[in-house]
Parts: C-alpha cells; sequence; structure tokens
C-alpha cells in the first residue's frame, strides 16, 4: 500500500515537472519572439525617423530656393523693362455696354 501511494505520487511529480519545463520552453519561446519582434519593429522606426528628416531637410531647402527666386524676382522684372506699379489700379464700368453674342 505505500509503495502504490509512493508510485502515485512519484508519477504525479514527474507529470508535474514535465507540465513546468513545457510551460517554461513555452514561455522562452514566446519571450524570444516577442523580443525579435520589439527589435525588428524599432528598426523600421528608426527607418522611418530617418527618412522624416531627410524630406524634411529637402523641404528646407526647396523653401530657401524658392524665397531666393521670391527675392531675385522684382531685380530680374527691372532687367526685362517692367516698371512697378505707381498707383492703385481701377477700373471704370460706368459706361460699359456688353456686346450681343449674336453678332
Amino acid at each position: 500500500m505505500a509503495s502504490e501511494i509512493f508510485g502515485r505520487i512519484k508519477t504525479v511529480s514527474v507529470v508535474h515537472v514535465i507540465i513546468s519545463v513545457v510551460f517554461l520552453f513555452a514561455a522562452l519561446l514566446g519571450s524570444l519572439a516577442l523580443r525579435t519582434q520589439m527589435v525588428q519593429d524599432s528598426f523600421e522606426a528608426a527607418q522611418v525617423q530617418s527618412n522624416i528628416s531627410k524630406l524634411n531637410q529637402d523641404v528646407e531647402d526647396d523653401q530657401a530656393q524658392l524665397d531666393g527666386l521670391q527675392a531675385s524676382l522684382p531685380d530680374r522684372a527691372q532687367k526685362m523693362g517692367m516698371v512697378p506699379q505707381s498707383g492703385p489700379l481701377s477700373i471704370d464700368l460706368q459706361g460699359y455696354q456688353p456686346k450681343d453674342k449674336g453678332q
């Protein structure tokens, strides 16, 4: 009787140890998979941030070039013979008669 009880306890203990080892192994694999995914996501985030920085720099460069072109516009217009407007422009439409479309 005592050996039968000892045999059951030993069988139950072995089953518990096996279940514990399987659980720990599964937890280890899950932890490794999660860490691998986190490293991959971190790398992708760093690449995206780098691309954003490059695009921001390109926008700043293009804006500086546009500002330079806008600043040189009056000088270029004068070289082409254009003169700046000297006063407000107004158009008087009091006596305006539209033409007939049929003519």
